[in-house]
């Protein structure tokens, strides 16, 4: 009997359990408490892979509803989300970067079943510095793609304007949408990965859109007239 799937299925029963327990221990903490945690969590989604296992976004999302809640202002959160994520992708890249293939093997064996390794592999290759902000909408590609980016060479500075922008543009619409949800953020919560999954393939689209355009323009951009 094959019990990789069950095995699996487990994993993310178990993970879904963490995130329901860690949501309930935040929107109860102290405010100063929750932008440490608004900072840390997603710091620690690629330089620890710890976003393998809860997203950084629960965090955010969270924090938004604290601030719903007159408990912290809306910048505050906004401005710890894009700290920690913009610190903990930098890390990730320089362990990938010093590091190299070996990094890939801390990465847990359900997630490279799953395929969302070489999913964030192959993202890397064909996009560059662009895929930390196209991964950054994805649970599994924003802990991955900041390592790999830097074990395959992408340029520091290159990678850094896209973690900056990338990382304004996720902790920014996250916080909003807690914020916005107020104390319906469970169901929130519960949509936001498909939410996010959507905005991902709306971005790839857009991008594949932009470069067929580009690619049809150039010969008669080069047309004496």
């Amino acid at each position: 009997m094959d019990t990789t799937g069950l095995l699996d299925a487990g994993g993310r029963e178990a993970d879904d359990e963490v995130v329901n327990v860690l949501v309930d221990a935040i929107v109860g903490m102290p405010p100063w408490l929750v932008v440490v945690l608004v900072f840390a969590l997603p710091a620690l989604e690629a330089s620890a892979f710890v976003g393998l296992v809860v997203p950084g976004e629960t965090a955010v999302l969270v924090g938004g509803v604290v601030a719903h809640g007159g408990g912290l202002p809306l910048w505050a959160v906004i401005v710890a989300g894009v700290a920690g994520a913009a610190v903990g992708d930098q890390i990730g890249y320089l362990v990938g970067r010093r590091y190299g293939d070996a990094l890939l093997a801390r990465v847990p064996a359900r997630v490279r079943r799953s395929g969302e390794l070489d999913r964030a592999i192959g993202l890397v290759r064909r996009r560059g510095a662009m895929a930390v902000v196209i991964g950054r909408w994805a649970a599994a590609l924003r802990a991955l793609v900041p390592g790999i980016a830097g074990m395959s060479g992408v340029p520091r500075t290159r990678f850094t304007v896209a973690n900056m922008a990338g990382g304004a543009l996720w902790a920014g619409a996250v916080a909003v949408l807690g914020f916005a949800a107020g104390a319906s953020y469970r169901a929130l919560e519960a949509q936001l990965n498909l939410g996010a999954e959507i905005l991902l393939g709306v971005i790839l689209v857009g991008a594949v859109g932009w470069v067929w355009w580009s690619r049809r323009r150039s010969p008669s951009a080069g047309d004496p007239g």
